[in-house]
């Protein structure tokens, strides 16, 4: 199927070639700054309120390792490509089946984009008094010009943020940790409310799990698939498991499990205004860049006239999508978890690894094979028991690849999709 669109830098409808590709610290960069997300933070607060110190390490390097797994599956598959999550959705679910995971995605990333710029303004109009509507339009304008910028922005901003983010975070951990009495007084606490760990690997798991389904749209710029893989495994394992510990700890001491409202208990106003505002910066411009590749692969239209609809939408509405939108996530967070297997089981299975190109190939108008494993996986998420996140990643991967060799679509999906 051959395309006719006209592209931007950021190659929203073709493959990124290889005079665009990015080396490691890029690539690391923007992947760090994309697993520093304050829903993180919160998940470390419970976890760090409900497990003791040694149970909290364990989970936490077990969730993300599974996390990190995860991610890079997908980011062998970007950096082979160099398709975003869209782009690769057509080859498991069709061309015009491709629209519902990115719908699913995109329909997330704006919601919580709208999320984040509220997560913004509220503190930071405690601490200087300026009008919090003001705050949300300046913040809504900002993040949106990254993303409108494109990856390149979102590169220059993430070598800003993530140092920063990683030298003000240890600090406010440090004197967190020396108010209660050093570590040994911190790994002493017992939790008042102990919760299980099936519970506590999937709050960890689940958190970020549906962000992970999206690396593909940023690890498609990786110079090679060592590069993508590496920094992917690197950044959920470290960045991640700093945002939980950041939230553990001022969980534990001060009852808060937001890093900069700590910070604003230990005086550091300033830092913590920075931190805050880097931390939602960095997710929500990548947020709002993941949605409007999606809705690119819907429209056809150019990604970033999308961006300014999206980032208009998401701050006009923030405060609306802030009090109602925590519901809708937890329905998205069963949701998007099963698109990602069908992509693993599809490229890695199916295809053995390689796609052509998509210029190359004629693609299904819908694959319902892949529309029903969906369907599947988020069923298994919201009604077995165990860890929602991998019941719906292990239903969806395994009834698709059943179905696909049970219905004779191995072989047509094999031949139709990888090289030769």
């Amino acid at each position: 199927m051959s395309e006719t669109h006209t592209t931007s830098d950021d190659y929203e409808l073709t493959a990124v070639p290889a005079h665009a590709r990015r080396g490691f610290w890029t690539m690391f960069a923007v992947m760090l700054g994309f697993t520093f997300f304050s829903a993180s933070m919160w998940g470390g607060g419970t976890l760090g309120e409900g497990l003791t110190l040694a149970r909290f390490v364990w989970v936490v390097l077990a969730g993300n390792l599974v996390l990190g797994l995860y991610a890079a599956c997908l980011a062998l598959a970007a950096s082979r490509t160099g398709l975003s999550t869209h782009l690769i959705s057509r080859y498991a679910f069709g061309v015009r089946g491709s629209w519902l995971p990115s719908f699913l995605l995109g329909a997330t990333q704006v919601g919580w984009f709208g999320v984040g710029v509220v997560m913004f303004a509220l503190p930071v109009q405690v601490a200087t008094g300026i009008d919090t509507y003001l705050l949300i339009g300046i913040g809504g304008v900002l993040m949106t010009a990254t993303a409108y910028l494109g990856f390149k922005a979102l590169a220059v901003l993430s070598f800003i943020a993530v140092p920063a983010i990683l030298v003000l975070g240890n600090l406010s951990v440090g004197l967190a940790v020396g108010e209660v009495g050093g570590l040994d007084a911190l790994a002493a606490i017992q939790p008042s409310d102990p919760i299980t760990l099936a519970v506590a690997l999937t709050t960890c798991i689940g958190s970020f799990i549906s962000g992970a389904t999206l690396t593909p749209d940023f690890v498609r710029f990786a110079k090679t698939p060592a590069i993508g893989v590496a920094t992917t495994l690197i950044a959920f394992f470290l960045g991640n498991s700093l945002m939980f510990t950041f939230g553990a700890v001022g969980a534990l001491v001060y009852s808060e499990s937001d890093i900069s409202q700590v910070m604003f208990a230990q005086g550091l106003i300033i830092p913590a205004i920075v931190v805050l505002g880097l931390n939602i910066w960095t997710t929500n411009d990548n947020a709002l860049y993941a949605a409007s590749l999606g809705f690119s692969n819907i429209t056809g239209w150019p990604k970033h006239w999308i961006v300014l609809a999206n980032g208009a939408i998401g701050t006009l509405a923030a405060l609306w999508l802030y009090n109602n939108f925590v519901g809708w996530l937890s329905f998205l967070s069963s949701a998007l978890p099963p698109i990602g297997a069908i992509l693993i089981a599809d490229f890695f299975v199916l295809a053995r690894g390689r796609y052509r190109a998509l210029d190359q190939i004629d693609l299904r108008d819908v694959n319902w094979t892949a529309v029903a494993a969906w369907a599947a996986g988020f069923a298994a998420a919201n009604l077995l028991p165990g860890i929602p996140p991998i019941n719906a990643v292990v239903a969806a991967f395994v009834v698709y690849l059943t179905a696909s060799y049970a219905f004779g679509q191995a072989g047509e999906r094999r031949a139709a999709a990888s090289t030769r």
